[in-house]
């Protein structure tokens, strides 16, 4: 079952509030009112607009950075571009990276397989042990 399968205003949240959306133009005109309020006057104004001194804060940041405009249109979003230099560096550092970790694994492997070496070794230097013990104890 679907959102659309259900009636509108029938679903299982139906009597949960709505998140509120707001203008850019509402924006800088709570953050001017609120800065031109008096001090006793700055609750009232974030109680009858029910809003927090937290989002007048962050429109603050907003409107102080560029981004809140009374067009509604802030400052584009502009992807700073790499120079071919930036993008050779980032590609040479990832292909590092992922030599160091095959480095890593095959240092573990040679580690393993030089153990394993040592182990035969003391193992045939046993078996030599035993068969020159057998010998003698046949002779």
């Amino acid at each position: 079952m679907t959102s659309q399968d259900l009636p509108s205003g029938d679903g299982p949240r139906a009597d949960r509030p709505k998140r509120r959306t707001f203008t850019a133009a509402f924006k800088l005109r709570m953050v001017e009112e609120y800065d031109a309020a008096e001090r006793g006057e700055k609750g009232a104004l974030l109680r009858r607009e029910g809003l927090y001194e937290s989002s007048i804060q962050q429109w603050r940041r907003q409107r102080d950075a560029g981004e809140l405009t009374a067009s509604g249109m802030g400052r584009p979003a502009t992807k700073k571009e790499k120079t071919p230099e930036q993008v050779e560096l980032e590609q040479l550092r990832r292909e590092k990276a992922r030599l160091e970790r095959q480095n890593t694994a095959m240092g573990k492997k040679l580690s393993q397989t030089e153990a394993a070496l040592e182990i035969m070794g003391k193992g045939i230097a046993l078996l030599e042990m035993m068969s020159e013990g057998a010998d003698t104890e046949n002779s």
